[in-house]
Order: C-alpha cells, then structure tokens, then sequence
C-alpha cells in the first residue's frame, strides 16, 4: 500500500503527483497489469527469457563498440608504424 504525506497548504495537484509518483516507484500500476491475465508457466518462462537476452545484449554493446575502437586504432597505428 502506498502512502503519501501531504503537508498543510499543499494543493490537490500536488499531492496528486506526489501520489502518482510514488505509486509509479512502487510498481503498483505495472504489477497490475502484469496480472490483469493469467500468464502461463511457459509464457512466464519465454517473457524472462527474452528481458534477460535485452539485458545481456544491452551490456555487451558498449564493449563491442570499445572493441571495434581499438582494433581500428590498432590497424591504424602498426600502418603508421610500417610507412
């Protein structure tokens, strides 16, 4: 359950938002929706299957850029080196 503190003199809006926010935080509005509907065990299994492959590939990919980065500035330096 989430609570929100309004202080004395605070507009409706605000606590609206303070609200919003909060519940946005905890994850209430997304948790319902995830069980809105029943979700197989192997629909589950697929859904966590392809966020963790999103995950992996998100972290690798900074590094394939690095890699490519120096492997070029590698090429670059023994060319320069050979002239």
């Amino acid at each position: 359950m989430s609570e929100v503190k309004v202080n004395p003199g605070d507009s409706f809006e605000l606590a609206l938002k303070k609200f919003n926010r909060k519940v946005q935080q905890d994850g209430i509005l997304s948790e319902a929706r995830r069980r809105a509907h029943y979700e197989s065990p192997q629909a589950r299994r697929k859904r966590k299957a392809a966020a963790q492959r999103r995950k992996q590939r998100r972290t690798r990919q900074p590094d394939i850029k690095r890699a490519r980065f120096m492997s070029r500035s590698l090429f670059l330096c023994q060319f320069i080196e050979a002239r």
